[in-house]
């Protein structure tokens, strides 16, 4: 057993050691070490490497906590979960990272490597692929992209688009005519906006059609002057529907695609648009694809674990079927 020693500089030290020093529990709990915090410094006791591990955990959430002015208990675990299993934990730079848009809560800006390549290629190209799993943010910050356009006055509306595949469920015993069918399926795209916009100002929009959330297929026969378009979910649509959506684009449009390869609905996985796109458009000038992978996620604890045991799941059945 040896001891170090962190101090806690150009930080707040509630920040880092959280209320009744919760935070430093919560790494506890993670770790054969003791900690104590006495006059700005912790002392940690432990093996050699398990110190070392410690050590540069600190230093990355410290640097969380400069670059966000806060830290949570998602971040802790997922820094601790990537270090562990990596070694190696990859975060936004330093340099001044983008607020991407103010909310009626916070601020939105990326909190990995992977949205910071996201949000710049956004920035730089006009359209923008990003494909990645579940709980990395590709639906969300395109949206929050969107509206800090709107905000600027670089566009006139956004037009957000997702295609209404059917997951195992059928639309036919849904009640209702078909835009009440189709309502569950753009859902997801309400709650990303409601949580940016204050309900009042969100309601204007959609009335004066500034915002409008629909099906993929009402796309078709529109020419989108002077807006920014996302298309979610694009794993289902088909490659047709894909053509269709991209050829839409009008002067001054801009794009965001999002998907997850890995979660696709329709019958047949190699009709996917968002598959075949990638042989398409790649090495295009003003096109970007952006891989988010797993060390990107930023939902529960728990979505990075179900992702990786999906992950081997198929891996383990492709080699026994070889």
């Amino acid at each position: 057993m040896i001891q170090t020693k962190i101090p806690i500089r150009d930080v707040d030290q509630l920040s880092l050691l959280g209320m009744h020093d919760a935070n430093i529990r919560l790494i506890e709990k993670n770790f054969n070490a003791t900690f104590i915090v006495r006059n700005g410094e912790i002392t940690i006791k432990g093996e050699k490497g398990e110190l070392e591990l410690i050590e540069r955990l600190f230093e990355e959430l410290m640097s969380l906590i400069k670059r966000n002015e806060s830290l949570s208990e998602l971040d802790i675990e997922t820094t601790i979960s990537v270090l562990k299993n990596n070694g190696e934990f990859k975060t936004p730079s330093t340099k001044s990272v983008p607020i991407v848009l103010h909310t009626k809560r916070s601020f939105i800006k990326p909190k990995t490597i992977g949205q910071e390549r996201y949000i710049e290629s956004a920035q730089k190209n006009d359209i923008v692929f990003v494909i990645g799993p579940a709980g990395t943010g590709k639906t969300y910050l395109a949206v929050a992209i969107a509206l800090s356009y709107l905000r600027d006055k670089e566009v006139d509306k956004i037009i957000l688009a997702r295609p209404a595949v059917e997951a195992g469920e059928s639309l036919g015993f849904l009640p209702g005519d078909l835009k009440e069918k189709v309502e569950p399926y753009l859902q997801p795209l309400y709650d990303a906006l409601f949580d940016m916009i204050a309900a009042d100002k969100m309601k204007r929009y959609l009335e004066m059609g500034v915002i409008e959330i629909v099906p993929l297929a009402y796309m078709r026969g529109r020419t989108l002057n002077n807006a920014f378009v996302i298309l979610d979910e694009a794993q289902n649509s088909s490659a047709n529907q894909m053509k269709m959506f991209l050829t839409r684009l009008g002067a001054n449009a801009r794009a965001i695609i999002t998907g997850d390869i890995t979660q696709i609905d329709l019958p047949n996985r190699r009709n996917s648009g968002l598959v075949q796109i990638q042989n398409i458009l790649q090495g295009i000038e003003g096109i970007e694809f952006i891989y988010l992978s797993i060390q990107d996620v930023v939902r529960h604890k728990l979505v990075r674990k179900i992702i990786q045991a999906y992950d081997k799941y198929d891996e383990d059945l492709e080699a026994k079927n070889k």
